[in-house]
C-alpha cells in the first residue's frame, strides 16, 4: 500500500412527512441552546449551538433557499438534511460537493450538521455508561427541532449522507419510519455487522476506542443489530432509497496521480481474500454490504435505486452520486 492519504480521504471515504412523536418534541428531550447563526456569504449560514447530546458545541451549516432572508414567522421550506463522513466535517457539502452550485436546490433549505470524529451517527454505548457523544440524539432531537423552530425548516424532509453519514441516513430513516420522505447513501457501511472487524480497525487507526461505539460485536451483538440498517429494512417501506458504491478497483476518477488508500491494520485477511485489482479494501467491503442491503430491500418491497461502479473510497465519486440521487430525494420534497 502507498503512504497514507489525508484523514478526510480515509474517513469520508460516510408528500408531507410527519415528525416521529417519539423523537420530535418528546418530553425530556434535550434542547440545543444558545444558537448563534452567522452568514458565510451568499446563501450560506453557519450555526453553532451548545449541545447537551455532544457535551459541547455542535456545528451546523445551512444552504438557504431563495427568499429565506425575508422569511416571516410561519414560513417553512422543504428540507434536505446531509450527513458527513467519519471525519465529521460538514463543510464537505459546500466544498467537495459544491451543493451551492446545484440549481435544483435553490428552493430547498439544506441542513448540514457536523459529527465528532468517527461518530458513526450513533449514541455511543460507552461500555454501558452511555452519555456523550450521542450523535443520533444531536442530529434528530436537537438539530431538527432547532431548524424547525428557528430557521424555517419544514416537516417535509429528505436525508442523505456519504460514508458514515450514509450509514446514518439509512439507520435513522429505517428505525424512525415516516421521519424522512426519501433517503440516499453514497459509499457507506450499510451492514456493519457483516464486517465488524473492518469498522473496528478503522476506529483504532484514528485513535477512537472501537468498543465504545456499539461494544463487542459478539458480546454486545444486540447493540450492533439494533443499529444495523440491514436488520430494519421494513422501516423503509414507502420510503424511496438511493444507494451507490464502488468495488474497490480503480475507476474513471483514479488518475495517474491517485495514491492507493492507507493500509488499515486489522484488515489483512481481506487484503488476502480480495482480488489483486482491489486497491481500496474499505470500498470493496462497502460494495459488498451495499449489494446485500439492496437485495434485502428489494425482497421486502422497498423502492430502491442502486448504482454500482468501479472506484475507490477516496476517488471522489460522491458529488456525482448526489446529483444522480437528486430526483429520488427531491421527489419526496
Amino acid at each position: 500500500m502507498s503512504p497514507p492519504v489525508s484523514r478526510r480521504g480515509l474517513l469520508a471515504g460516510t408528500a408531507a412527512v410527519a415528525a416521529a412523536p417519539a423523537l420530535m418534541g418528546a418530553a425530556g428531550a434535550p434542547r440545543a441552546e444558545n444558537a448563534e447563526g452567522r452568514h458565510r456569504g451568499g446563501r450560506l449560514v453557519e450555526v453553532t449551538v451548545d449541545s447537551p447530546a455532544l457535551g459541547g458545541p455542535g456545528e451546523i451549516a445551512l444552504l438557504t433557499p431563495r427568499g429565506w432572508d425575508r422569511r416571516r414567522p410561519g414560513d417553512r421550506w422543504p428540507t434536505l438534511y446531509l450527513l458527513p463522513g467519519g471525519d465529521g466535517d460538514h463543510h464537505v457539502w459546500t466544498g467537495e460537493f459544491a451543493i451551492q452550485d446545484i440549481p435544483e436546490l435553490a428552493e430547498v433549505l439544506v441542513v448540514m450538521p457536523s459529527m465528532p470524529l468517527f461518530g458513526f451517527c450513533t449514541d455511543w454505548w460507552n461500555h454501558g455508561a452511555g452519555g456523550p457523544p450521542a450523535v443520533e440524539t444531536f442530529h434528530l432531537r436537537e438539530v431538527i427541532p432547532l431548524m424547525e423552530r428557528e430557521y424555517g425548516a419544514g416537516p417535509v424532509r429528505a436525508l442523505a449522507g456519504e460514508s458514515q453519514g450514509g450509514y446514518g441516513a439509512l439507520s435513522y430513516a429505517s428505525r424512525h419510519p415516516g421521519m424522512f420522505g426519501a433517503v440516499a447513501a453514497f459509499s457507506s457501511p450499510v451492514h456493519p455487522l457483516a464486517h465488524p472487524e473492518v469498522w473496528l480497525a478503522g476506529a483504532r487507526l484514528v485513535g477512537v476506542d472501537p468498543l465504545a461505539i456499539w461494544g463487542d460485536p459478539v458480546a454486545q451483538r444486540r447493540n450492533w443489530i439494533a443499529r444495523d440498517p440491514y436488520h430494519h429494512v421494513r422501516g423503509l417501506l414507502g420510503t424511496p432509497v438511493y444507494l451507490s458504491a464502488g468495488d474497490g478497483t480503480r475507476g474513471e476518477r483514479e488518475g495517474p496521480d491517485w495514491e492507493d488508500e492507507i493500509f488499515i491494520p486489522g484488515t489483512e485477511e481481506w487484503i488476502e481474500r480480495l482480488p489483486d485489482t482491489v486497491v481500496s479494501v474499505t470500498e470493496a467491503i462497502i460494495g459488498r454490504e451495499t449489494r446485500a442491503l439492496t437485495d434485502r430491500l428489494i425482497s421486502v418491497g422497498v423502492q430502491v435505486e442502486a448504482h454500482f461502479h468501479p472506484g475507490t473510497h477516496t476517488g471522489g465519486y460522491g458529488p456525482g452520486e448526489l446529483r444522480r440521487a437528486l430526483p429520488v430525494l427531491l421527489g419526496a420534497l
